[in-house]
């Protein structure tokens, strides 16, 4: 029997709250195919109408036309070093947008052969003018230069993160995934899924950060690649 790793319906926009939508697909095969992940897009429309596009998934001009319906796609955002994957086929299907990375994205487009022009400015704790008193954001520096970067959307309260949090169902995964999954602790589940809300608040450590965390009960949580959206 298959086992259903992703959140179908796949690669088309599904309403989360007003101007946010999430965008599931996958599998992603990770060393070489061994491990098969779930991934999740989030679009933001911003207050100017334009699309904001956080870890996008795999390019689909469906899925392009159904986001356009919602606006024009105007910010395409690579949060951390493990999502870069699939900003060649967004770039160019929108070569307009402006690409944003965390340090550690470019050269892995550049071991890559990617072109894509990432903005000069990495992003860090302060957000562009672009989104600035729309999406706050505060920066995860980890080990061996790991940098993530989480958003929060004031709007509609909705906490974005990538890779410092995951929450993988057990019974959605394979068991080469299954078994990396536990030996990193990031099954979903009352147990560690508390232990994994208990981690991110101690490996913050920024003051952005910590002002972020302050707002966040009662807030929508948004993981890409992981268990549907939580509030």
């Amino acid at each position: 029997m298959s086992i259903e790793t992703t959140y179908p319906p796949l690669d088309v926009p599904k309403p989360v709250a007003e101007d946010v939508w999430i965008v599931d697909s996958g599998p992603q095969k990770v060393l070489g195919g061994v491990l098969r992940l779930p991934v999740r897009m989030t679009a933001i429309r911003l207050a100017d109408g334009r699309l904001w596009l956080h870890s996008p998934t795999r390019w689909r001009t469906p899925l392009g036309d159904a986001l356009q319906d919602f606006g024009r796609i105007h910010h395409i955002v690579a949060p951390s070093p493990a999502h870069w994957t699939h900003l060649m086929g967004w770039h160019n299907a929108c070569p307009a947008a402006l690409v944003w990375a965390t340090p550690g994205v470019a050269p892995k487009l550049r071991r890559a052969r990617l072109p894509v022009p990432l903005q000069p400015a990495a992003l860090g704790e302060t957000p562009p003018q672009d989104w600035a008193g729309q999406i706050d954001q505060a920066v995860f520096r980890g080990r061996g230069g790991f940098t993530e970067v989480a958003f929060l959307h004031r709007a509609s309260r909705t906490l974005i993160l990538t890779d410092t949090v995951q929450a993988l169902e057990p019974g959605r995964l394979g068991l080469p995934t299954r078994l990396f999954a536990l030996a990193a602790a990031l099954e979903a589940g009352p147990r560690s899924g508390s232990t994994a809300t208990r981690s991110v608040s101690s490996r913050f450590t920024s003051t952005s950060w910590r002002a972020m965390a302050a707002s966040w009960p009662g807030s929508r949580t948004l993981i890409a690649g992981t268990a549907p959206a939580t509030a």
